[in-house]
């Protein structure tokens, strides 16, 4: 599972999630709300939080698929 920290900055660009509706690992991020841009400035935001650097190869659709998925992806680059 993934840090406080993360579901917040989460959060932030998820604008069809309530505030009390709890993010699953397998929730899908698009149906959500997420958008290219808010995907650009999400990693923008993880990059910063976590002082990590996202490889191109993961810039992909598939990364930002789920919370699992996208945790997963960041774990990777510490």
């Amino acid at each position: 599972m993934w840090d406080e920290q993360f579901e917040e900055l989460l959060r932030r660009y998820l604008p069809f999630l309530s505030p009390e509706d709890p993010i699953e690992g397998d929730t899908r991020l698009r149906d959500f709300g997420l958008d290219s841009l808010g995907m650009v400035e999400l990693l923008a935001q993880l990059e910063a939080a976590y002082d990590v650097r996202f490889v191109d190869d993961a810039l992909t659709l598939e990364t930002f698929e789920t919370p699992d998925v996208l945790w997963k992806t960041l774990q990777s680059f510490k």
